[in-house]
């Protein structure tokens, strides 16, 4: 399932071990999951200070994808049966065993791309918690539409997450054991969403320790709130951190930090069993980011991180969590 893949004019040597993406975006025009948070600020400061924040965003994202030497997303993405086909070949190209989406233009779309191949594809739900279908939402997800998953981007909630109004959705999630992944911390690029009431994913605490049977998995190291995550994982042996995306904000913080440090806090607090590998890839031309892997295999082994322990977090906990054959 693994060896050397090529991009360009570059062999990159990849593990001999399964690999499983955790964290994918499916690309397509209808995935906006900014719009709550959009529509709650225009109908507050109007359609025109909206505009204005977009373009020093757009300003921001233009910036970023010139450091990373990134080219631009394609505009068009409205054939999903052809995007699927080319995740497909992407997957085949890096020899990954497993990716992931957990988001992509709502329940019945995403199905279909997973549908198309499910030898490759996992889906994730990722419907609003808070609407007034939302737990029997998630029990036709799992059981109709075969999702191994719920991802939800906890700051564009307008509502905290220890509202009892969720516990229906929790309790479908527990009934059924899937990996609950919430988004938490800076959301939305440069320019996006900076604080929010479930901006901290210490306001999980109560949630996890109420509902141990469910896998919460937070994303991105955080996003920032290292500090409040590990002491979340600490505290909560069903909350795991996934690695994905380039994690660039620990440029932003107020102390040192790398993507060693990262692997070192979590790997020394919580161990290898609850550390998931996942890229965050989302568009094409760019494809599967393999620069996020291979940066990440870099520091892991580079702390003399046991391989059987690389087994785990690059691929084995995904395929346990997920129930990959």
């Amino acid at each position: 399932m693994a060896g050397r893949a090529m991009k360009g004019e570059l062999e990159y040597r990849l593990p001999d071990w399964p690999v499983v993406d955790f964290h994918m975006h499916f690309p397509v025009a209808e995935d906006d999951f900014m719009r709550p948070w959009r529509e709650s600020y225009i109908k507050r400061f109007g359609q025109k200070k909206w505009e204005m924040l977009a373009r020093e965003s757009n300003a921001y994202q233009d910036e970023w994808w010139l450091n990373w030497s990134f080219p631009q997303p394609e505009a068009e993405t409205s054939d999903w049966r052809k995007q699927a086909d080319r995740w497909a070949a992407e997957v085949e190209r890096y020899h990954l065993h497993r990716v992931a989406f957990v988001s992509g233009g709502g329940n019945d779309l995403l199905a279909g791309a997973v549908a198309r191949h499910p030898d490759k594809f996992v889906g994730f739900a990722h419907h609003d918690p808070f609407a007034p279908y939302a737990a029997r939402e998630l029990e036709r997800a799992i059981t109709e539409l075969g999702f191994r998953g719920y991802k939800i981007f906890a700051p564009v909630l307008s509502r905290p997450l220890t509202d009892e109004a969720l516990h229906p959705v929790w309790e479908v999630a527990e009934k059924h054991q899937i990996p609950v992944l919430i988004h938490f911390g800076i959301l939305g690029g440069g320019g996006g969403i900076g604080n929010a009431v479930n901006m901290d994913p210490l306001i999980l605490h109560d949630v996890a320790r109420g509902f141990p049977g469910i896998p919460f998995v937070v994303p991105h190291f955080g996003t920032g709130y290292v500090r409040e995550l590990l002491q979340l994982c600490w505290a909560c042996r069903n909350v795991y951190v996934d690695t994905s995306g380039n994690n660039e904000w620990v440029r932003w913080m107020p102390y040192p930090l790398t993507i060693e440090d990262l692997f070192a806090r979590f790997y020394q607090t919580i161990g290898p069993e609850r550390i998931i590998f996942g890229s965050d890839s989302a568009w094409f031309p760019r494809g599967f980011a393999v620069r996020y892997l291979l940066d990440q295999l870099r520091a892991a082994r580079q702390l003399r991180i046991p391989e059987a322990d690389l087994k785990l977090i690059f691929g084995g906990n995904a395929i346990r969590l997920l129930k990959i054959a």
